[in-house]
């Protein structure tokens, strides 16, 4: 059997090697020159099981107004007629009341324990270089009421199984002792120490080599323009270098999913979620972070690599809008400075933007459509990496008809928003 999988970010890429690990034929279609040069190529750098939590969370209606008048606001909307935003944002709201935020989280935490299982799995089994930290992630806090708040997410992380520690101001300067400078600003934090970190970019063109070897075929330079079908199945994909036929489908295009499946009616809630980071050369390691540190005033993470930080965050409702404009520049920059002020060389540092797919309850989109032998592996917001090897996995049962019934394969398929 002939498995085609469309799109070669980390989703796509881990999608293709549990595919070819279950046994089958796989080819990969990418626009790309290679893959993970779109959404994964400079991301947060974070494999954040602990953190997985959606962005729909009790109390974010009320900030988001607030926000609006913040000149370093972790979202930012653009007022737009765009009937889909409008239509997302709506179930976005109605997934911020705490029940159905303590069903999301709970399911993404499940399925990021799962994906943290199959890396660790893929790792025994294959050498991997891609500056890899398992040094866990700090979530600071600057205000007492975030200490409070995070109350609920902690009861949620036992019940998930989740390691975690709450920190107190000092104990997060022992933890990151390149924040000891700047230790009056925090009140404490929560760190969990299992979380990893590393180039996502990396890690993607070292598996795709890996893939390789393993007989996975890559169409790199090619564009898709659409799915060819016969009755309730694909047939083959139509692209610039012709038709290639498979036996079935996943699309694993990231946010450009939505418009390919509209073109068989297929409505999925994932919308371009845009994100910006900066990748910063280290000039003082004393006071630059050793693993990931996350700011939960700004939304904004500050990840180690072996001689550079990422710092990345943000989320700007904005549509497919490519540019880099100075005022997140500035929030970015405002956030490293003040944290790591003596750190890094900010005039030297490379500013880039992508499109996160994100759900409006933060659950990916993951397993069957209308057509049956056409899946989807999508919607993974902030969470692709963290989620890729288990998203991955979970897909490759889902074709093979094998997966786990304590899945609940509905909770992650694109029918539960019917």
């Amino acid at each position: 059997m002939h498995v085609v999988v469309l799109g070669s970010g980390v989703i796509g890429l881990m999608s293709a090697w549990y595919l070819r690990e279950a046994g089958y034929q796989v080819s990969v279609i990418d626009r790309q020159p290679e893959s993970g040069n779109e959404t994964s190529f400079a991301n947060a750098g974070q494999i954040s099981y602990g953190y997985s939590s959606p962005w729909a969370a009790p109390g974010v209606p009320s900030k988001a107004l607030k926000w609006l008048f913040e000149e370093h606001a972790p979202l930012k909307i653009t007022p737009s007629p765009d009937k889909k935003l409008i239509k997302w944002a709506g179930k976005m709201l109605l997934n911020c009341q705490i029940d159905r935020y303590r069903v999301n989280k709970a399911r993404m935490l499940a399925l990021a324990n799962h994906s943290q299982a199959c890396l660790q799995s893929l790792k025994q089994k294959v050498k991997l270089d891609y500056q890899g930290r398992e040094l866990g992630t700090l979530q600071v806090f600057r205000h007492q009421a975030q200490l409070k708040a995070v109350e609920k997410d902690m009861r949620l992380l036992e019940e998930s199984g989740t390691r975690f520690q709450l920190l107190s101001q000092s104990e997060c300067i022992q933890q990151e002792p390149g924040l000891a400078s700047v230790e009056d600003k925090l009140v404490g934090g929560l760190f969990l120490p299992d979380d990893e970190t590393g180039d996502c970019h990396l890690f993607c063109q070292q598996m795709t080599k890996r893939a390789k070897d393993n007989g996975i075929e890559f169409y790199f330079d090619t564009h898709i323009n659409g799915l060819i079908t016969e009755k309730d199945q694909v047939v083959a994909v139509s692209t610039d270098q012709g038709q290639i036929k498979g036996d079935a489908f996943v699309v694993a295009m990231g946010s450009y999913s939505t418009k390919l499946l509209e073109q068989l009616n297929i409505k999925i809630p994932v919308y371009p979620v845009k994100g910006y980071s900066l990748t910063i050369p280290i000039q003082d390691e004393a006071h630059c972070p050793t693993s990931t540190i996350m700011d939960e005033s700004y939304k904004v993470a500050l990840t180690r690599f072996d001689d550079r930080i990422r710092v990345a965050g943000m989320a700007e409702l904005n549509g497919f809008d490519p540019t880099l404009p100075k005022k997140r520049l500035a929030t970015l920059e405002h956030v490293v400075a003040d944290l790591f002020p003596k750190g890094v060389d900010l005039s030297r540092a490379d500013y880039w933007t992508g499109f996160r797919p994100m759900t409006p309850d933060g659950t990916p989109l993951i397993g069957a459509t209308p057509y049956f032998n056409l899946y989807t592996n999508t919607g993974h917001g902030t969470l692709g990496w963290t989620m890729a090897c288990g998203s991955g996995d979970m897909l490759a049962k889902i074709v093979s008809h094998q997966l786990p019934d304590h899945f609940q394969q509905d909770a992650y398929n694109l029918y539960r928003y019917d």
